[in-house]
């Protein structure tokens, strides 16, 4: 009985409104049936992509270009833009994005110069363990940390266009650009750009990387 009412309440929609409570959801009554509160919608995933970095492209100047030789040119890397700039005095003939070192000191800054230049280079520290018919068995790995299983041998990583800054293997090369540092030291170029650069400078060119 509801003393405001007068009216009798069935006692299965008590019970039912009683295990509601504690359920935690609301209910109406309406011909004796209980309709819970509806779901929220799950937050959409993100993709892959939104989660990278995007770099803007490459700008080159013709008019520069014409102008550039390997007597004239410096280049100069920015480790926070994760950028490189081809110079021609104090004008800048190509500004392009780069990938470097995906750890802290792994690309060094400082002043160096072209040491080396090398249009199919191959890493001696980083590539992959292949078999003898050619076949990747292990790949991305390194000579200072792995072992070549038996019946394999090692196979540098190409690194086309290559301009060498120091002794111990960090330069300039074509390489993949994911939108953040992500190499094992060197300055990573676009496919178009790195050959551009290459036919620029020479042993000897300046070349600047500021934090």
């Amino acid at each position: 009985m509801n003393p405001t009412t007068g009216r009798i309440i069935p006692s299965f929609a008590v019970s039912l409104a009683i295990i509601a409570c504690f359920a935690g959801f609301s209910i109406v009554i309406a011909d004796n049936v209980a309709t819970p509160a509806p779901a929220p919608a799950p937050a959409p995933m993100k993709k892959a992509g939104d989660l990278i970095k995007k770099q803007d492209p490459a700008k080159v100047s013709a008019r520069l270009m014409e102008m550039a030789t390997p007597d004239n040119t410096h280049v100069i890397v920015s480790l926070s833009k994760q950028r490189a700039y081809l110079l021609v005095g104090e004008e800048i003939a190509i500004d392009t994005p780069v990938s470097t070192g995906k750890r802290a000191g792994m690309t060094p800054s400082g002043n160096f110069t072209v040491l080396e230049k090398d249009p199919n280079h191959h890493s001696n520290i980083f590539g992959d363990f292949v078999d003898g018919g050619g076949r990747t068995v292990r790949g991305g790995v390194s000579l200072k940390i792995d072992s070549a299983p038996s019946g394999t041998h090692y196979v540098g990583a190409p690194m086309k266009w290559f301009m060498r800054l120091t002794e111990d293997g960090v330069g300039m090369h074509v390489g993949m650009l994911p939108g953040y540092p992500a190499s094992h030291g060197c300055v990573r170029l676009p496919v178009d750009i790195a050959p551009l650069i290459y036919e620029k400078v020479k042993v000897g060119t300046p070349v600047e990387i500021d934090p």
